[in-house]
């Protein structure tokens, strides 16, 4: 039996750092990777908004993650348009993808096999999600 959700997750404002935005430095001649709290704050409320939706069963690979990114309508660009501007898709996804993980939504996000990320401009801010067993 394949399996399925999907929620929307409404936001004020979509973070946008991503998850390549950690920083290193340098102790006792060692490097220490750390995030700023920009990246912080945004792994924080995607936790928190994840783990309300969290299934009871984590799913099981092969999944397909759908991710639709609705960012704020602008003077220029209106609801339903495509958002041609940074930040890049696959950069979006990555941290939101671990905290799918930490969460509880599959074991490793390695299972899943098929990715389709958007982003719009949009009326209501915020995300869609679809997770499916393939």
């Amino acid at each position: 039996m394949m399996s399925s959700m999907s929620f929307f997750l409404p936001m004020k404002k979509i973070p946008t750092v991503t998850h390549q935005q950690k920083k290193v430095s340098v102790v006792k001649g060692k490097p220490v990777f750390y995030e700023e709290d920009d990246l912080k704050a945004a792994r924080s409320k995607f936790m928190a908004m994840l783990g309300q939706k969290a299934p009871s069963d984590k799913f099981k690979g092969p999944i397909r993650l759908t991710t639709w990114w609705c960012f704020p309508v602008t003077k220029n660009k209106s609801d339903g348009e495509y958002k041609v501007t940074k930040p890049d898709t696959d950069n979006l996804v990555k941290l939101f993808k671990d905290c799918m993980t930490a969460v509880g939504f599959w074991k490793d996000d390695a299972e899943v096999a098929s990715e389709v990320i958007e982003k719009y401009h949009a009326d209501i801010v915020g995300i869609w999600v679809k997770v499916e067993e393939l």
